[in-house]
């Protein structure tokens, strides 16, 4: 896939992953995955105050009865319950509504009830169709790891290439992006970028072409790698960004929405099952995507 929507299609042709969100009080939540369900990507099931939920279909001119609802008007509960669900083999995917992210990811994390199994690493991952870029580009973390050690990113270049995957790109070119493409001992990120790479030469590291330490520019662009002379078999044509800490990330995911603006599909990986983690400042086509990118992630 080189574009986002294409997941539409793939999905109408699978059987429906169900979608259980949390605390589903709010319009933008509603419309998402009433959206979700109007183009068949997966049936609904929203977790909060009935009531406030009827009030919402009414004002937004959407057929309640294409939901299941739990009425649950407590926040925490209804993220508790929306777990449950998936616990209990009703649900396949998450996503938060109206409560707060931090709520949200403590429900995920309850050690009796939540949907993180032990010794997990979560990790926000992002595919991202940028208007200046030939194909999809997929970049983690953006938003949970602060700085990942380099055994977490191990684990993130495992849920990029699995994303990938899922978007029918096979043996995908991954940059460990560093600040620079030279192998400085004193910068970390370099020295883990080397040690991933040189694990991908010796085959402990399968299913993708890996390079690194690499700039973001010969990551991405051609004409930077014809001008610097730079060889590599990832340099220029990169599907999947593995970053070293989460100010580059987030610069780098919010730069691509805003300045360029990217069409983005994201989701927390390393639960039981992908929970889509959007925000009231995404747009429609955001949430629509993240949603998509979920069910096919969806076991």
């Amino acid at each position: 896939m080189n574009k986002l929507e294409q997941m539409f299609e793939v999905l109408r042709s699978r059987p429906k992953k169900r979608l259980a969100a949390a605390y589903a009080n709010d319009d933008h939540t509603i419309c998402a995955v009433s959206a979700a369900i109007d183009n068949g990507l997966i049936e609904g099931i929203l977790c909060g105050d009935e009531n406030v939920i009827a009030k919402v279909c009414e004002a937004e001119n959407i057929d309640i009865k294409k939901f299941r609802i739990i009425h649950e008007p407590d926040e925490v509960k209804a993220a508790t319950k929306a777990c449950d669900l998936i616990n209990a083999g009703e649900a396949d995917i998450l996503m938060k509504g109206l409560l707060s992210t931090d709520k949200y990811m403590r429900a995920i994390l309850n050690k009796e009830r939540g949907l993180c199994p032990p010794n997990a690493t979560l990790a926000h991952v992002c595919a991202i169709e940028n208007p200046n870029y030939h194909k999809l580009l997929i970049a983690s973390d953006c938003a949970i790891i602060p700085a990942p050690d380099f055994k977490q990113k191990q684990t993130l270049l495992k849920y990029l290439v699995t994303t990938a995957n899922a978007l029918e790109i096979k043996n995908p070119k991954l940059a460990v992006i560093t600040a620079t493409e030279q192998m400085l001992v004193g910068m970390q990120a370099c020295v883990d970028a080397a040690l991933i790479t040189k694990m991908a030469e010796r085959g402990q590291i399968k299913g993708c072409i890996v390079d690194g330490p690499i700039s973001l520019d010969l990551a991405i662009d051609a004409e930077a790698v014809a001008i610097k002379g730079f060889k590599s078999p990832v340099a220029g044509d990169a599907d999947c960004l593995l970053f070293p800490c989460i100010e580059a990330a987030n610069v780098f995911y919010k730069c691509n929405s805003k300045f360029d603006h990217a069409e983005v599909a994201a989701v927390v990986m390393g639960a039981k099952v992908p929970c889509v983690l959007s925000s009231r400042g995404d747009s429609s086509k955001t949430k629509l995507c993240s949603i998509a990118l979920a069910a096919l992630l969806a076991k």
